[in-house]
């Protein structure tokens, strides 16, 4: 009666939801806005600071994607942090986020500048009388430009500065305004005299505010290529689920939004849909493309009993589905929930960049007022070229480049994992993953395939001793217990009462005869692994055999020679794990651990250094949350999820796990060189401006392609070879 009342009621509000008559109110803690204008990391902090200062906790902006996530404090709305972010000089997004077609604003603004521009600069190489004895002309093509840098970079830097964070467009406005302006009174000063041609620099103004606008098209188009394999996960959400109603005794489905799906609805899902939800199917077969999850390109089959994740794609066939979860707790939204919170996550070596990126600004300021004073009071140089000097070094210095250094990176390397199949939780994971350390290897169901081979020792009650253990290890995730489960698919089990599951030991219950039953690992004088006792007597024994993966020794020898020190703990019985041990290369065995030996032993290891632990995350969760990079080689298991910081969700476990970790190394490889290019370009670059070897034209230019060299450096991880 309470389902039949729970459909009618459901059956209901989809009525009024198609007919618009119910609006959703929804109260969300977590607020997520799309922000227009973030061309850097600085940009980022900046807006990060202000919300945090205006009281929203967990404020973080990301200039990659232009998202800003913060926490709703009680009594503030979500208009009031909009306000605040426009305030900056931001626009933020409302209604369709999703990329216009066609060309960004950034783009139009540097085609705009561009028309302008390249008349004013051409003409100190191709003669225009009347360009360049017309000062009306030079200032009316200048004036458009300046007037789009004013508002441009004008905006942000003052914005920054409310926010009391001063970014790099605060010493581009600083550098194009003295040229502007210092051209501008010099032009009226000496109207029509011959010494107004020294003072007309109106090419200069437009030609750097055009050239920065260049650099930012360049990161615009560049960090839009590291953000893509986030956009393709994206994509897989489906916007429509078919939900099955029994009204009357009438089967009728309804289309909505996958957000409205419950935990244990039926949908239907069609040829070239998209699985909306996790689930298991009920009835229909089909081929199922999992490229997405699982990074693998050969579809695989699915028929009645298969579980399906949302995200894959159901190639060819139909099929009813029972959701196990609703949407926002699937497979594909907890990884695009990883993905995102792994660019919030950052490596120690980035708190060096922010560091210094943090006092770059006024120190460059210093800097460009000491080369005016200096140049034109101690080295007696002109004013003009001291300015020049000066604006020079305004324009050439570039923090964005130690901003970009680290962010840049990641994204590219976490997305080439994602598109590979591996889930890696943000930057610091990278780090500590590359620096090696200690990695621990559970052994079943990590190391070994899980898949058992059951070889009775003894059986005293036949038939019923499959049917118990069945009865008992249906209840439990284990690989042993899934394993068992596949060897007798059609063996009715017993039903049994009061199932209590012992980690790493067993499970127990009770018959309806009042009989305790246990099976689980063998701690009688019996000579077998596993044991099946009721009333605590021994009534059967078996031996279970396990394969090693494929790939397990090439990846502990790629491990060792890493520098890395192998170490396996597993509770199974200590000729077992030796003889595994042995075949695969690890030298250091712990056998019969329990659950807690394993956690006390991790503990103790990562007191003294970096611990990696590999385990399967279903009994290994507490000893893969402890270690400083959890491991889980488990799939789409959700403990997997939570607890490991690096998840492989498919087949080729093995192979993965190397791949995994060459992608961590080659990734923390490339933000050292980003960061270093950062500081030697910055370090070489402001002194050859302040001595007057650069003029302000050529060092916007370098500005711009310091950026480019950075991300272009971040971008070869997309397809670098990585042994």
């Amino acid at each position: 009666m309470g389902i039949c009342f729970d459909r009618l009621f459901r059956f209901f509000c989809f009525c009024l939801l198609r007919t618009g008559s119910v609006p959703l109110l929804m109260a969300e803690q977590e607020v997520s806005l799309k922000v227009d204008g973030m061309t850097c990391s600085n940009c980022a902090q900046g807006i990060s600071k202000s919300l945090k200062k205006a009281g929203y906790a967990d404020a973080h902006a990301n200039f990659v994607d232009g998202e800003v996530s913060f926490s709703m404090p009680e009594g503030r709305s979500a208009q009031e942090a909009i306000d605040q972010i426009e305030s900056l000089g931001y626009t933020v997004k409302t209604g369709d986020n999703t990329r216009p077609k066609g060309l960004a604003r950034i783009e139009k603004k540097f085609l705009f500048a561009l028309v302008f521009t390249v008349p004013l600069f051409t003409h100190m190489f191709v003669p225009h009388d009347w360009l360049i004895n017309d000062p009306l002309v030079q200032i009316g093509m200048c004036l458009p430009v300046y007037i789009l840098g004013f508002l441009h970079f004008g905006r942000s830097a003052w914005g920054s500065i409310k926010a009391r964070y001063a970014n790099m467009d605060v010493l581009i406005f600083m550098g194009t305004s003295a040229a502007f302006f210092y051209s501008l009174a010099g032009t009226i000063m000496f109207w029509g005299e011959p010494e107004m041609h020294n003072y007309m620099f109106f090419e200069t103004t437009a030609t750097i505010i055009t050239l920065v606008l260049l650099g930012n098209v360049m990161e615009h188009r560049s960090i839009q290529q590291t953000a893509v394999s986030l956009g393709e996960l994206t994509k897989m959400q489906t916007t429509t689920a078919r939900i099955v109603m029994r009204l009357n005794g009438k089967e009728k489905l309804f289309e909505t939004d996958p957000k409205n799906i419950k935990k244990g609805d039926e949908l239907q899902v069609n040829e070239g849909d998209h699985i909306p939800t996790d689930g298991k199917i009920l009835t229909g077969s089909g081929l199922v493309d999992e490229s997405a999850i699982t990074g693998e390109s050969a579809h695989v089959r699915k028929e009645a009993g298969s579980i399906v994740f949302s995200g894959t794609t159901l190639v060819s066939g139909n099929v009813r589905m029972d959701a196990d979860r609703e949407a926002k707790d699937s497979t594909l939204q907890k990884i695009i929930d990883l993905v995102k919170k792994a660019r919030k996550d950052q490596p120690q070596i980035q708190k060096l960049g922010d560091k210094v990126s943090s006092i770059f600004v006024p120190v460059v300021l210093v800097i460009s007022l000491l080369t005016l004073v200096i140049a034109y009071f101690v080295f007696q140089t002109s004013f003009t070229q001291a300015l020049m000097n000066a604006v020079a070094v305004l324009v050439i210095s570039c923090p964005c480049a130690m901003g970009l250094a680290t962010p840049t990176a990641i994204v590219a390397g976490v997305g080439r994992a994602a598109k590979n199949g591996i889930l890696i939780k943000g930057g610091s994971t990278l780090e500590l993953f590359a620096q090696g350390g200690t990695i621990i290897f559970d052994k079943t169901g990590t190391l070994t395939s899980g898949n058992f081979s059951v070889e009775w020792v003894n059986n005293e009650i036949g038939n019923r001793a499959a049917a118990l253990i069945k009865s008992l290890e249906i209840h439990s995730s284990h690989p042993i217990a899934q394993s068992f489960l596949k060897q007798w698919p059609k063996l009715t089990p017993e039903i049994l009462d009061d199932i209590r599951e012992e980690k790493g030991a067993g499970i127990h219950g009770k018959t309806r005869d009042g009989e305790k039953v246990f099976f689980g690992q063998n701690r009688q004088k019996v000579s077998a692994d596993l044991v099946l006792t009721i009333s605590d007597k021994v009534v059967a024994a078996l031996n279970i055999r396990d394969e090693i993966k494929p790939g397990a020794k090439a990846m502990v020898d790629l491990f060792k020679k890493e520098g890395f020190t192998p170490i396996m703990l597993s509770g199974d019985k200590r000729e077992k794990v030796l003889a595994t041990a042995k075949e695969i290369g690890i030298e250091t065995v712990n056998y019969e651990m329990s659950p807690e030996a394993k956690l006390d032993y991790i503990e103790r290891l990562a007191d003294k250094g970096n611990v990696i632990m590999v385990g399967d995350g279903i009994n290994d969760g507490p000893a893969l949350s402890r270690a400083q990079v959890g491991i889980s080689p488990g799939g789409a298991s959700a403990l997997a999820l939570d607890s490991a910081r690096i998840v492989i969700m498919n087949s080729n476990e093995m192979e993965s796990l190397a791949y995994a970790f060459l992608i961590s190394k080659h990734t923390y490889r490339t933000i050292k060189q980003n960061l270093f290019w950062a500081f030697f370009y910055n370090v070489m670059a402001i002194p050859l401006a302040a001595f007057g070897f650069l003029n302000p034209m050529i060092a916007a230019l370098a500005m711009a392609f310091s950026d480019v060299v950075v991300i272009g450096n971040s971008l070869r991880l997309k397809m670098k070879k990585l042994r």
